[in-house]
């Protein structure tokens, strides 16, 4: 089946051969004639499965179809997204679909000033990608107004209710039309996110594809056990022995993800690190040197990988398992894009061995045990001193100079502490001396 078979008009289906696209993934097969035909849809689909092009395509089309001009501070389209990473990728992607278009793309999102996401809203905009917090911000600061808002698409509900904005969701609800086309994406259903769902959603239109275990059959999976302190050295021994185009490297904290970065750069490895610490530039700059190849190693935690779309993606490598076995499909998913093929390797603690009996009873399926290396215990102690970064310049030292011999030392007055109730001594005569005042004889 063709695009064009689906009912996308034709500047659209020449700005998805521009990218190289010419047939639609299953959820793209199931969403766009229905989303065409003006109803609600509720999808649920992991990362990497074609969503954002499922909603973009049918959504754009159905913008120009009803030319209507945006007005001052209004938004026509939108959608919100759990992280700055996702909202970037959403707006590209909009973008470069609607190439051949006029509608106008914005961003919102923390860490950038607002003053500029209120320059960008000041004449309207056809297309707002948002993160809720900013919105929110942008609302109170009567900045923005969503009464002219067509179509609402809210993206990764299950994130957006882990990171806690299920408050700003119920905020925004009310703000929006009660006519209007809603779109509803997220990975698992579980009853608060369907709960959710029904506040936003009229009548939906529900298309399932991609079960969490067909992402996990798609990744070849290794494990190696191995004590904690001892992570560092096997992923130096990893890195210096496989041929990696590109890795993605996970960890669970923020911390975690910076001292993997300088333990790999006291290795002379380089890599980079993105999570939620990072300033606005710093992630794009992050970002930016992963997606053009010149640092093949992005080290991250879970909510920063969030919207992370980069091709060729060879290796996911899991330094610390997650907690949560729905979070680990996302994980090695990014290596396993548009139906490729992909390796994953996972570094297991003891502590870490429940969490590896869940993830193997969600994706039924036994990961391989890999053993450490033969010379493992060797490496392992030639890593461990390796210096954290560059080594300081040693100072000369220089020669003491002996001590002039002055004879014994004198022990240290010690002052008795005077009563409390001592008197100041008096001048003869009477009264203080005044500061700055003569004798008076």
């Amino acid at each position: 089946m063709s695009f064009s078979k689906l009912g996308l008009n034709r500047s659209l289906v020449d700005a998805l051969a521009q990218k190289g696209y010419d047939t639609p993934t299953p959820i793209q097969a199931q969403s766009i004639p229905a989303l065409l035909e003006g109803d609600d849809l509720l999808g649920i689909a992991q990362t990497g499965t074609g969503k954002t092009a499922a909603f973009m395509l049918p959504s754009i089309q159905r913008l120009v179809a009803a030319n209507e001009r945006v007005k001052p501070m209004r938004c026509r389209m939108l959608i919100l997204a759990p992280t700055r990473e996702l909202a970037s990728q959403i707006a590209q992607s909009a973008k470069e679909y609607g190439r051949y278009t006029k509608l106008r793309v914005a961003t919102v999102f923390g860490g950038v000033p607002i003053a500029r996401n209120r320059r960008d809203l000041g004449s309207g905009v056809d297309i707002l990608v948002a993160t809720p917090g900013r919105l929110l911000d942008l609302i109170d600061q009567k900045c923005l107004a969503l009464s002219d808002v067509e179509i609402l698409v809210l993206d990764e509900a299950d994130q957006m209710l882990d990171l806690g904005f299920i408050h700003a969701l119920k905020r925004i609800i009310p703000m929006l039309p009660k006519d209007r086309q809603s779109l509803f994406f997220s990975a698992t259903m579980p009853k608060a996110i369907r709960d959710l769902a029904g506040q936003f959603l009229t009548d939906p239109t529900e298309v399932r594809v991609t079960p969490v275990a067909s992402t996990a059959e798609r990744v070849e999976q290794y494990v190696t056990f191995v004590n904690q302190k001892e992570k560092q050295a096997l992923l130096t021994l990893f890195l210096e022995n496989n041929e990696i185009e590109r890795a993605l490297i996970f960890t669970r904290t923020k911390h975690g993800a910076d001292r993997v970065v300088k333990l790999l750069a006291g290795n002379g490895i380089e890599a980079v690190a993105i999570h939620g610490n990072k300033s606005q530039p710093q992630r794009e700059k992050a970002l930016g040197a992963f997606r053009s190849g010149r640092v093949k190693l992005l080290v991250a935690t879970d909510i920063a990988a969030r919207g992370i779309d980069v091709s060729g993606v060879s290796h996911v490598i899991n330094f610390e398992l997650p907690n949560v076995a729905e979070q680990y499909v996302h994980r090695i998913g990014r290596t396993a894009r548009a139906g490729n093929d992909g390796i994953a390797f996972a570094f297991c603690a003891e502590d870490e061995r429940p969490y590896l009996r869940g993830i193997e009873k969600l994706t039924r399926q036994k990961v391989e045990v890999v053993p450490l290396p033969d010379n493992f215990l060797t490496e392992a102690e030639r890593i461990k001193e390796t210096r954290v970064g560059p080594v300081p310049a040693e100072r000369p030292d220089r020669p003491r100079k002996p001590r002039q011999d002055r004879g014994p030392r004198r022990p240290r007055k010690t002052h008795d502490a005077k009563p409390a109730n001592a008197q100041r001594k008096r001048r003869p005569g009477g009264g203080q001396r005044r500061r700055g005042s003569k004798s008076q004889g």
